[in-house]
Parts: structure tokens; sequence; C-alpha cells
């Protein structure tokens, strides 16, 4: 099984993943070793730091080995065809973990490959994150009925909250300027789910409207890696989405705060948000290891 995107689950897939981090997160040892004698590649396309550590840890506790990979010694798609380096890898390792510009890239190394691909972010979405993310939200409240409101860029963090949102009956809503919603599938495909599961979706151009009344604020940068020619011009158009004391405050009087980090303070979230005592981030950050120890023993159970 390959997992490029959260619906790769599947509802109950997802639960499994969630309910398992849960209890490698209270108990350290639980699964240790599980994958001894397994090798994980880990490839990284762009630069990373919860990821690469996160991952790179998780994959050491449960006894597999390791294997970093940079993309000046790949050059995916440029120094070998992607499919070639997927054919090779495949005859290696027993796992490949990529972190990638181009989603179409992950799409073909999975069409090439036997082992199961890992998408450890995308262009189009960022499904570890989003494991993550809800693993957090349920420390706090049950996913099922809780709004979560993302304020920004529609982008793959965006897309991958909606579709693991929808798929555990959340009310998502997308507060984005106009021109940067999410991408229109994605949001079709995420209201679809969300009618098999009581959840629903919404996507507006007013913060204020997003922001009201919700249970879960969630933000990420403006400009992205690869997006610094246009930051200059982000930083005008998203001034008016910058989560701050104010607009947090138009939400329910226990919502928490989010971000997937690095923070940008100062432009897409206040200090004040993000040292809130109602703020997780590094909850959330810290999460991230555990989800994806998880994600690997869901797959090899598979």
């Amino acid at each position: 099984m390959d997992f490029l995107m959260t619906t790769d689950l599947g509802p109950d897939g997802l639960g499994a993943v969630l309910d398992l981090a849960a209890a490698v997160k209270a108990d350290r040892s639980l699964h240790r070793g599980t994958l001894r004698g397994l090798k994980v590649g880990l490839f990284f396309e762009k630069p990373s730091t919860r990821t690469r550590v996160s991952c790179e840890a998780a994959v050491v506790d449960l006894g597999a080995h390791p294997v970093v990979l940079k993309s000046d010694e790949v050059g995916l798609g440029r120094r070998e065809a992607v499919a070639d380096v997927a054919r090779v890898l495949d005859r290696y390792l027993d796992i490949l973990a990529f972190r990638v510009f181009d989603h179409r890239h992950l799409v073909e190394l999975a069409d090439n490959a036997d082992a199961p691909v890992v998408n450890l972010l995308s262009d189009r979405s960022h499904p570890c994150q989003a494991l993550a993310d809800l693993q957090t939200v349920r420390e706090h409240r049950e996913l099922a009925g809780t709004i979560l409101t993302y304020v920004g860029d529609g982008n793959n963090v965006a897309h991958s909250l909606m579709l693991a949102g929808a798929m555990s009956g959340m009310e998502i809503r997308v507060a984005a300027p106009p021109g940067f919603e999410p991408a229109a599938d994605i949001t079709a495909e995420a209201m679809a789910i969300a009618r098999t599961t009581g959840g629903s979706i919404m996507v507006t151009s007013d913060p204020h409207v997003g922001v009201a009344g919700a249970d879960v604020v969630y933000t990420d940068v403006w400009a992205s890696m690869g997006q610094e020619d246009e930051a200059e011009e982000r930083r005008r158009l998203f001034a008016p989405f910058q989560v701050d004391s104010e607009l947090f405050g138009e939400a329910a009087r226990h919502a928490i705060f989010l971000h997937c980090l690095p923070a940008h303070r100062g432009e897409e979230v206040t200090d004040d948000v993000i040292e809130h005592e109602r703020s997780f981030v590094f909850d959330q950050a810290e999460n991230r290891m555990h989800a994806f120890k998880a994600l690997l023993v869901q797959l090899q159970l598979r």
C-alpha cells in the first residue's frame, strides 16, 4: 500500500493510525524493534527540520535503519529518470518515503516500486502532517463535530486537512484570499467524503466568517519554499488573514491554536497567539514522530 494522500488509508485505517499514534506516545516502548531488519529510505528534495528528525527518530525507535538521501545525491528527474530511481531503490529498501516539490513524481515512484511509497510532502498534499494535526486535536476533543478553521493559503497542508477532517466527521473551514483557495478537485473530493461521515467543508474569503466559533484555528506560512519570488505580494494580499489575538478571540472560548511550523512570527501569526496558553504547536510538532511511527507499523501490518 502507498500513502500518497490521506484518503489512501480510508476512514477506518485513519482511525487505526491515530489510535496507534496515541498509544505509542503514551508508551514509548510500544512497538520498539517491530521493524527490526527493515531499511527505510528518507528522501528530501526540500530542506526539512521536523520531517527529517521526526521520521528518522521514528524509524530508529522501530528498530529499522534509516537511509537518508538528499536531492543533490539523487537528482530526481534530472540526473536520473524518476522511474529508474524507483526501480533501483526498490531493490535496496523496504519502504520509500519522499519529500518532493512535484506530486507527479510521487505517483511515478509509486507506479514503479513494489515497496510502499510514503508522501512526506508534495505540492499537492502533506498527509503525514495531517495525521499529526488530527492526533493533536484528539488530545483535546473528539474529532467528529469539531470545527477546524484553516486561515491562509489553500495549499498542500489545507488539502490534507480537508480530506483527513472530512474522513473524521469534522467541519473544516478554509479562509483564503481570492485566488488562493484550495484546488477545486480536492474541495469537491472532501465535500463528497464529508457527506458520508457527517462532516462538512466550507471555503470562504472572509477570515472572520471562517474563525467564528471555531474549536481549532490553524495557519501556515504565506509563502512556502519555492515561492520566494511571490513573498512580497503575498504579504500584501494575506495581511487581513493574520491570526492575531483579535481574530483568535473570535473563535470559541476553548479554541486551540495550531501551526505546522516553521512560523514566520509577525506575518501569518503574532507572538501572543503562538505563545498563547491554548497554543499546542510544539505538541503538534512532537506528534509528527508518533504519527509517522504508527503509519509505518500500519503499512507493515497490511
